[in-house]
């Protein structure tokens, strides 16, 4: 129903959102964020 996972299509399903794209593409910010250093910076640290 929320598009997790793309492989899983029943026929009883419908799909409301795709999921499985705005997690990848948030995976993918976090990651060059952290290899680039710029997280965590200043602000997000105790």
């Amino acid at each position: 129903m929320l598009g997790i996972n793309k492989d899983f299509n029943p026929r009883f399903l419908r799909r409301y959102m795709n999921l499985f794209d705005d997690i990848q593409a948030a995976t993918k910010r976090y990651i060059a964020d952290v290899k680039s250093k710029d997280f965590p910076n200043e602000q997000e640290q105790y």
